[in-house]
């Protein structure tokens, strides 16, 4: 008996020391620095596109974004868009002078990178550029507006599940640290919120897609998903929508084409709390890098879907004279458009 419990001694005693030495081997490796991440551009005709590249290609970056490096990119952009295809050159030369190779196709740049920031200003070819990424398997940021329009976001996210390769897409307002606190219930629960920023219009994009998804995406962070009906009343220089959640909760947008800034008000059973002011892209940068690595979307599908369907909405609800137009009929009008492109 004696010799039986020395062994069995003995045996935890090997044991822990196993386990001790895994624990360290663990802890070590991660304080190991991550691997390089080669990151790929598509579309150089916004100022996303430098600003990203300077924050990552800084040899003094902090550890939160250091070892990524954009290393290719693919300039082209708008057909028709002056204000993006005028910006393409200069950003072009700005990023080659910060070591990005320019390359000549999509296929050319997947081939080189580990994942791709989709820039194009332009959210109308987004799903035909990102199918490639897609296929390829890389992980892919798709800069607002997701897409053109409704039934291509819906789309997008399908190909994104045909393919197993994440998607993630976000306007910077996400980030204001107001925003995150309050999304986060630090004021415990939200009431209701007033949000509001520039929204200039694009002709060739539905009205809210191509700035008012700033103050959408902050109205939405605070909030949360569950919107089922949308008001607007529009004018030549401001829009105003109201949203009514399925828990009774009232959200507006207000979108101004003169003055104006970002932010709102939040309502909260604490107390009414201001969101807070735009900060830098930083932030949002931080947030795809996290992505990158671990293939986690910090924003679902589900709430994404929601923010395109709210501003679609709108413009039918503008289209209506005011009249509320519930989300879920949009959101099945896209659909539908989607199933009947692929018969």
């Amino acid at each position: 008996m004696q010799r039986v419990h020395s062994r069995r001694t003995f045996g935890l005693v090997v044991l822990s020391v196993i386990l001790a030495g895994f624990s360290v081997e663990k802890s070590l490796s991660a304080q190991d620095p991550v691997r390089e991440l080669k990151i790929g551009i598509i579309g150089l005709d916004t100022s996303h596109a430098t600003a990203f590249t300077k924050i990552l290609n800084d040899e003094k970056a902090a550890p939160d974004v250091a070892k990524c490096r954009v290393v290719a990119a693919y300039p082209k952009g708008s057909p028709d868009i002056v204000s993006s295809t005028s910006r393409v050159p200069s950003y072009t030369k700005e990023v080659q002078a910060l070591g990005v190779e320019i390359v000549d196709s999509i296929e050319a740049l997947v081939a080189k990178v580990d994942a791709v920031l989709l820039e194009t200003n332009d959210g109308r070819p987004h799903l035909e550029q990102v199918l490639p990424v897609l296929k390829a398997g890389k992980p892919v940021f798709i800069d607002k507006p997701i897409a053109g329009s409704l039934a291509d976001a819906v789309a997008i996210f399908e190909a994104a599940k045909e393919y197993k390769v994440p998607v993630f897409s976000s306007s910077s307002l996400r980030y204001i640290k107001g925003a995150q606190a309050l999304r986060a219930g630090t004021f415990g629960k939200i009431l209701g919120c007033d949000a509001y920023s520039p929204c200039a219009l694009e002709a060739t994009h539905p009205d809210l897609y191509w700035y008012g998804i700033h103050g959408v995406e902050t109205l939405y962070t605070v909030m949360g998903p569950g919107c089922e009906k949308v008001s607007r009343a529009s004018t030549p220089d401001s829009d105003f929508v109201l949203g009514v959640w399925k828990d009774g909760r009232l959200g507006t947008f207000r979108g101004m084409r003169k003055g104006g800034g970002y932010g709102g008000t939040a309502f909260t059973e604490k107390g009414i709390q201001q969101v807070g002011n735009y900060e830098s892209y930083r932030p949002l940068l931080v947030e795809i890098i996290k992505f990158f690595r671990t293939g986690v979307m910090p924003v679902s599908e589900e709430e994404t879907l929601e923010i395109y369907t709210f501003m679609e909405a709108a413009d039918e609800s503008k289209r209506q004279g005011g009249a509320p137009v519930s989300l879920a009929s949009v959101l099945e009008k896209a659909r539908q458009t989607v199933a009947s492109k692929k018969k």
